[in-house]
Order: C-alpha cells, then sequence, then structure tokens
C-alpha cells in the first residue's frame, strides 16, 4: 500500500510540474488543445454523415452509442499523454542510453520515465471527449460514471500497451514500430462498433489488445450496469498494467548501460 502511495504522489508531482511548465507558454498549450479538439471534429462529422445515410444501428450501435465509445477513446488517449507522455518515446529513451538518468534516480525508474514528460496537443483529446459527452449524453448519469471511470482505466490500459510494446526493444532492439502500430491497433479497435469485429479480432479485442475492455464494456456497463462486469473490468485492468509493469522490468536485466547522462529533476 505504502508503494501505491508513493507511486501516485510521484505522479502528482510530475503534473505539478509538467503543467506548470506548459503554462508559461499559454498561447502554444492553447493553441495544440484547440487544434486536437478541431481535428478530433472531423470524426463526428464522418459519423453524422453515416447515420444520415442509414436507417438504425452499425454494429449494434447507434449514433449516441459511437459517440460514447469516441469520447472516451479521446479522454482516455488525453489523459494517458497528459500524464504519461514518454509512452511513445520508450524505445528511443532505451537506444540512447537515456534510461541511465532514471536508473540513477532514487524514485520508480519507469514511473519516472513516463511521467517526466507531457504532451500539450492531449489537452485537446481529453477536453474534446467532454465536450462531446455534454452534448450527445446530455445528464445521464450512469453514462457520465462510466466514462470517468473508463478514462483511468483506458488512460492506464492504453500506457500498459505501449510500455508493453516498447519493452521489446531490450530483446530485439529498435522496437519504436511495434509501439507504434500497438496504439494505432488499440485506437482503431477502439472508435469503431464492436459488433463488426468477428472471430479472431475479437479475441485479441479482450486480450492482448484489450479494446473492449477500454471502450466497449463502459458503453455496455453505461446502458445496463452490472456489478460484477464493473469487478471484472477493474480486475483485468490491474491485472494488465501489472503484466506490464512487471515484463518492463524482466526485460530491463538485459538492459546495456549507455553513456548519456543528463541532469533530470
Amino acid at each position: 500500500m505504502k508503494k501505491f502511495k508513493n507511486t501516485f504522489r510521484l505522479i502528482a508531482l510530475y503534473f505539478r510540474v509538467n503543467l506548470s511548465s506548459a503554462l508559461e507558454y499559454r498561447s502554444s498549450f492553447l493553441l495544440q488543445a484547440f487544434g486536437m479538439a478541431i481535428s478530433n471534429g472531423t470524426f463526428v462529422f464522418f459519423w453524422w454523415i453515416a447515420f444520415s445515410q442509414i436507417e438504425g444501428r452499425i454494429g449494434g450501435y447507434d449514433f449516441n452509442d459511437i459517440m460514447f465509445i469516441w469520447a472516451l477513446t479521446s479522454s482516455a488517449f488525453g489523459a494517458s499523454n497528459i500524464l504519461f507522455a514518454n509512452m511513445t518515446r520508450i524505445t528511443r529513451i532505451i537506444v540512447s542510453g537515456e534510461l541511465d538518468t532514471f536508473l540513477l534516480q532514487p524514485k520508480d525508474a519507469l514511473i519516472s520515465l513516463l511521467c517526466s514528460r507531457t504532451a500539450l496537443s492531449a489537452w485537446g483529446d481529453l477536453l474534446y471527449g467532454f465536450v462531446l459527452m455534454a452534448l450527445t449524453q446530455g445528464a445521464d448519469s450512469m453514462a457520465w460514471l462510466m466514462f470517468l471511470i473508463g478514462i483511468v482505466i483506458g488512460g492506464l490500459l492504453m500506457t500498459a500497451i505501449a510500455v508493453t510494446a516498447h519493452t521489446f526493444t531490450f530483446y530485439f532492439g529498435d522496437a519504436s514500430l511495434i509501439g507504434g502500430m500497438a496504439l494505432e491497433f488499440i485506437i482503431n479497435f477502439c472508435i469503431y462498433p464492436e459488433g463488426i469485429y468477428r472471430g479472431f479480432v475479437r479475441i485479441l479485442m479482450l486480450s492482448v489488445i484489450p479494446a473492449s475492455f477500454i471502450v466497449h464494456l463502459p458503453l455496455s456497463l453505461a446502458r445496463s450496469f452490472r456489478p460484477g462486469f464493473l469487478l471484472l473490468l477493474i480486475a483485468f485492468s490491474f491485472l494488465y498494467c501489472f503484466a506490464a509493469y512487471k515484463f518492463f522490468y524482466i526485460g530491463l536485466k538485459k538492459y546495456e548501460s549507455g553513456n548519456l547522462i543528463v541532469t533530470r529533476m
């Protein structure tokens, strides 16, 4: 329990420092956030056009259902990049030897690595999800509850997926392509109705690339709440993140120290 508290405090510390740094350049911060929100808005227009041409549902989802998974995907991705922006740069940090600077600190190396950077544009992703929820879900309290829970769980799962993919760098060298593809796959699986997927892809979405746990199960619970499925969602997310954490440190044993020494907080 003490380790969890220290981890939360470390994440909170990095968040405050990164946010303060970002706000030093408020114009850039606001412009990037606004630009990302506008970019995401084009997809709403796409789905509005699609449903205006089709009567009924697509893959078992109506327009509001799709807006829910879009909002959740956007906000979860935004939250993960606000808190753990280095999740997309793990391979680069390992290959360059910059990992040494995190290993020398008296803090959890993986948490420090992930939290030491934030992405300004990610605020646009986060806020876009909230705006989309307000416009399409209204005052649906259960939808909002699962949306907020989903942001936490989805953000952690996306980070865990990135960590797992980039950890292969310890075994095969540059795994940046694997890391990029993993995030691209998870986002693509998240933003479309679950009903369009069949067979092996459906199995992937419930295991290796857990898109169903990021958006589809929260949507199902928002429409028909079942406590047992919520416990399953939380338990799976914890185990998946724990496995990614352990996998990183197992891979770390193969790491050969670089020669790049940079002073960091």
